[in-house]
């Protein structure tokens, strides 16, 4: 069975569509109409029978444009819909999407999801994120077959204790909210969460990493930029852990309080203050992705990577924004695809020599005095 795409995205931004110029192919399953400056919905969507997703993602779209949507029977078995960024003081009434995975409100007005008590039972991913309007989410009853639960920006400072029982969820953002390490310590209780793959905390208040242990199937932590100057509480984390992101600001992060998981895949320690490599990043014979960007680097503290034959399969080496003046040996990297030391010291790319013959991407720029010979 063939799909049939239609996507009408504005690039002039000032300018608003009119649809009425066209006519909606009825065969219609995906109907894109981001940054288009609409303000009302057409009624020939009203139609289309056979959508399965429909984005209005940055429009200017408020809550009586959308009204009719609850009465568009022939949208029932919409499965996607997309309403990020628009002003919208309240969720919509959805309860005739009777198989919808997908609801994205981020980037409105909204302060309350009470719209979602109707949601269907068939609910995976709910996207909300907010600016300047902290969200209640203690109106509703969170669909219990949630899968990705997203609270990006929510002005959040404690968590709902309802999340506890979301057995099915495999993603929580908590990301850019004001949440400090008193209002995470009751997930090292959560059992229903234990198959949690995603856990992201970027960007709040926390001053150490929250206890994980019990999610014994995490892939992915993302604590960058908060206030942790050491990853003791990784002690514990789950041997299936592939990605970690710790990124801070004017506090050194301390490595050696941790074993690192050996099953790392992705490390990404830009903006760490960092000054040297952590010895143990030699063991990780599983990565393929180590970023170091916007440290205090400089050549010596990069001189043993050549020797690390265990990283030999790394495919993504970033080294942007540190104090580097030569380009290091990365001869022992075999099958390196991407290599950045933009943004250092460098006058002379004659490390590259020795370079894979497998590199795809390669940035050197802005480096102090590097010029093109």
């Amino acid at each position: 069975m063939f799909s049939l795409v239609l996507s009408i995205q504005n690039s002039t931004i000032n300018t608003p569509l009119h649809l009425d110029s066209i006519e909606l192919p009825p065969t219609l399953t995906d109907l894109d109409l981001t940054v288009n400056r609409l303000s009302e919905l057409d009624s020939r969507i009203a139609h289309l029978s056979m959508l399965k997703k429909l984005s209005l993602r940055q429009n200017l779209i408020e809550d009586s444009a959308v009204e009719p949507l609850s009465r568009w029977d022939a949208l029932s078995d919409l499965e996607e819909l997309i309403l990020r960024d628009n002003k919208l003081a309240e969720v919509p009434d959805i309860s005739i999407f009777s198989r919808l995975l997908v609801f994205d409100v981020s980037f409105n007005e909204i302060t309350s999801l009470e719209g979602l008590s109707k949601a269907s039972s068939t609910l995976k991913e709910l996207y909300n994120s907010t600016i300047n309007t902290p969200l209640h989410l203690d109106s509703i009853e969170l669909p219990p077959t949630l899968t990705d639960l997203d609270l990006t920006v929510n002005r959040l400072s404690e968590l709902d204790s309802r999340i506890a029982h979301l057995s099915m969820l495999k993603k929580l953002s908590l990301r850019q909210n004001l949440i400090e390490d008193s209002a995470v310590e009751p997930l090292s209780r959560w059992d229903a969460l234990s198959d949690l793959e995603e856990l992201i905390l970027r960007d709040n208040k926390l001053a150490e990493v929250p206890d994980i242990s019990i999610f014994s199937r995490l892939l992915v932590f993302d604590v960058s930029f908060n206030e942790i100057t050491s990853l003791e509480g990784l002690s514990k984390a789950s041997s299936t852990l592939k990605e970690l992101y710790n990124s801070t600001i004017n506090t050194p992060l301390h490595l050696d309080s941790i074993e690192l998981p050996p099953t790392l895949t992705d490390l990404d320690l830009t903006v760490n203050r960092l000054s040297e490599l952590d010895s143990r990043i030699a063991h990780l014979s599983m990565l393929k992705k180590l970023s170091l960007r916007q440290n205090l680097i400089e050549d010596s503290a990069v001189e043993p990577l050549s020797r690390w034959d265990a990283l030999s399969d790394l495919e993504e080496l970033i080294l942007r924004d540190n104090k580097l003046a030569e380009v290091p040996d990365i001869s022992i990297f075999s099958r390196l695809l991407v290599f950045d030391v933009s943004f250092n010291e460098i006058t002379s790319l004659e490390g590259l020599s020795k370079a894979s013959s497998t590199l795809k991407e390669l940035y050197v720029s802005k480096n102090l005095n590097y010029t093109k010979r």
